[in-house]
């Protein structure tokens, strides 16, 4: 099903993407509805696709993959299926795949250690994919993963 949110919904989605461990109790003080009526409306939205999972964000940096790139994707053979994400799935240093409108097909978003190691994952998206790809690497990141407004 597609289309806006109920209002209170759309208060509990809201003050989830802005902290997705709030607990019920606090949900329920935030948007003036009972325990039970949050948690019923969250799983309803945890059923409907709203809601479509709870992550922790973690800093490249820290984690040892200091270098964010933009890798766009151009077929080799434009006749080739588009199967490109089942091809390159099993890639763990690709942190999401974008189909996209214009000359690539695909952009993706991928985080590595080092320049050495965008240099081996470029090789391994190529053979994987048989595609050509460009790269834009990231110099510094304002902001990121900010929740959709509601």
């Amino acid at each position: 099903m597609t289309g806006s949110l109920e209002p209170l919904d759309q208060a509990i989605a809201q003050e989830l993407a802005a902290d997705g461990r709030r607990s019920f109790t606090d949900l329920a003080e935030r948007v003036g509805l009972s325990v039970s009526a949050v948690h019923q409306r969250v799983r309803r939205l945890e059923q409907r696709g709203v809601i479509l999972g709870y992550t922790a964000r973690l800093d490249g940096e820290q984690i040892g993959l200091p270098l964010t790139a933009l890798i766009s994707l151009t077929p080799n053979d434009p006749a080739a299926p588009d199967d490109y994400p089942q091809r390159l799935e099993h890639i763990k240093e690709i942190e999401s795949c974008y189909s996209v409108a214009g000359d690539e097909s695909y952009i993706l978003l991928v985080r590595v250690a080092s320049p050495l190691g965008l240099e081996d994952l470029l090789r391994r998206i190529r053979e994987s994919a048989k595609v050509s790809t460009r790269t834009t690497v990231v110099l510094s990141t304002p902001f990121e993963g900010r929740s959709p407004t509601l």
